[in-house]
């Protein structure tokens, strides 16, 4: 009798009091909402409040234990609150949740994304399948959505709530409430002219630092740090910002990105600055110490060939670090570096001569056939070596052209450098003169030419005349000069022009051409005749 009356009572409940057994009763009529699995309705759910629906994010929280009169304004409120939670501290937990309308774990009826602490008080985040009209739903259960306050007012932007006005929390606009779009305007602002401040101060504290050093090199290592300094403090600002904005994740992603990237940008910026200054400082502290200039040409291009090396690693790690920010570029790399045999295989082949140039560049700074500034003849041109970089050499041609030959062709064929010896070089000017010319003379001309015309150009080492060779007719004089290879053409023009203007003042030593004429032989007389004949008078002899 007592079982009748209360399967009596709750037929007249159902039938009498229908919206008792209606979930959420006071936001009305539910509309078409996806709610029959967990992943569908903590999906929906982020969607709404991203979109700023918060009336219809209500629906995915269970609010029966608000009065139904009340449950449409605090439900939208709760919806917005739990929106900043979630984006603050589970962005990602929406991957855990299953899709199955049964749950995780049949009979459960509950499916959990995580659990939250405050401070020693534990909060699951849950979410509950519960009856409704038409059937089950998943929605987030009812612990959830009374750990929501304390949720918030550890982790929502509660202090912003109380200063600004109502409708800065109001309509989002591109996924961002007002207050949000404020804050990042701020936070920009602020953090370009903090960073700047942040600069001057930094780069004044070292300075003041690197005057108390005897070293040079880092007092012009500071001002490098000038622009690298104030980009890696914007950055490092904005970061930490845009983290106090509470930002969803769509926008999360993007201002994380956008600032790691700075980051990356800055430290690279500051690295070639690094080595820019640091290649400088070495060269100028080997001028000074008055060192040979074959050293001096031998450490710059060790210095310029090592700097193209790390100034292209520095690229080539920060562009790395850029596209690595982004998930298609990481399975990019994951699907490379698995199939790293085959594609191994053919990137070996294709830039086989690349990274043969690569590496002739490497083994000329370290070998040093040529350096810059050394004067040279390669492919029957004379000119002087102007830049060295790790594939290609570029040779300034006596009549200003440009050469640019290719690193491997100076390690696989032979080329003349004047400059690799010494500082010096020996050039021949020949001429062709008289028997009767007087050597003597000719060598106090040479020594003349040389210490008032040539002064500039002769190195003062070597200036000899000699007989080289004796033709029929003319000898072939040697004069014999030094100078160093940039001047020695320019000498040896100077000298020849000048002696030539020496003989052409003296004719007599000039080539002579000489003839010398005789009377015709008488033929001899027959024997019988020469009997007979008289014998002649002798001859008188003629002056």
């Amino acid at each position: 009798m007592r079982r009748a009356l209360t399967g009596l009572s709750l037929l007249l409940s159902v039938l009498l009091l229908p919206s008792a057994w209606a979930l959420n009763s006071g936001l009305g009529e539910a509309p078409l909402l996806d709610r029959q699995t967990p992943y569908a309705s903590a999906q929906g759910f982020y969607a709404a409040v991203h979109r700023g629906d918060y009336e219809l994010a209500a629906h995915y929280l269970d609010l029966d234990f608000i009065p139904p009169a009340e449950q449409k304004a605090q439900g939208a409120a709760l919806a917005r609150r739990f929106k900043f939670v979630l984006d603050h501290k589970l962005p990602t937990a929406l991957t855990n949740l299953s899709k199955d309308p049964k749950g995780d774990e049949e009979g459960s009826r509950t499916d959990q994304l995580d659990v939250l602490m405050v401070g020693d008080a534990a909060y699951p985040i849950r979410l509950a399948n519960v009856p409704a009209a038409g059937g089950r739903v998943w929605v987030f259960s009812e612990a959830t959505v009374r750990a929501i306050d304390p949720l918030y007012e550890e982790y929502g932007p509660s202090a912003l709530g109380e200063v600004l006005p109502p409708w800065f929390f109001e309509k989002p606009v591109l996924g961002l409430e007002p207050w949000q779009w404020l804050g990042l305007v701020v936070t920009l602002l602020g953090a370009g002219l903090l960073s700047v401040l942040l600069e001057r101060l930094t780069l004044g504290v070292l300075g003041k630092l690197a005057a108390w050093t005897s070293n040079a090199w880092d007092d012009a290592l500071v001002p490098a740090g000038k622009g690298p300094t104030r980009l890696l403090y914007f950055a490092l600002l904005g970061a930490l910002g845009a983290t106090l904005l509470l930002l969803p994740p769509t926008a999360r992603f993007l201002t994380s990105h956008l600032f790691t990237s700075l980051l990356i940008v800055a430290v690279a910026w500051y690295v070639l600055r690094f080595l820019r200054v640091t290649a400088q400082f070495v060269q100028q502290s080997v001028s000074k110490e008055g060192k040979d200039a074959a050293r001096a040409r031998g450490l710059h291009t060790q210095l310029a060939v090592l700097r193209s090396v790390f100034e292209a690693a520095t690229y080539i790690i920060a562009a790395a670090l850029l596209l690595m920010q982004f998930e298609t570029v990481r399975n990019v790399g994951v699907s490379l570096l698995a199939s790293a045999g085959i594609a191994g295989l053919v990137i070996g082949l294709a830039a086989q001569k690349s990274i043969s140039s690569l590496l002739a560049g490497i083994q000329l700074s370290i070998t040093q056939p040529i350096r810059i500034g050394d004067t040279v003849i390669v492919e029957n041109e004379w000119g002087t070596v102007e830049e060295i970089t790790l594939t290609y050499v570029v040779v300034k041609v006596w009549d200003e052209r440009r050469l640019v030959i290719p690193i491997p062709q100076f390690l696989d064929k032979p080329f003349q450098n004047w400059s690799k010896g010494g500082q010096s070089m020996l050039g021949p000017v020949l001429l062709l003169v008289d028997f009767t010319t007087d050597m003597d003379a000719l060598r106090e001309e040479l020594r003349r030419i040389l210490e008032n015309e040539g002064k500039a150009l002769w190195d003062g080492r070597v200036a000899t005349v000699v007989v080289l060779d004796m033709l029929d007719r003319t000898l072939q004089v040697r004069a014999l000069v030094s100078a160093a290879p940039s001047n020695l053409f320019d000498l040896r023009a100077l000298v020849r022009e000048k002696l030539i203007a020496y003989l052409r003042a003296r004719p007599e030593w000039l080539p002579t051409t000489r003839t010398e004429s005789r009377a015709a032989a008488t033929p001899p007389a027959p024997a019988a005749a020469s009997e007979q004949a008289q014998p002649s008078p002798p001859a008188t002899p003629r002056a």
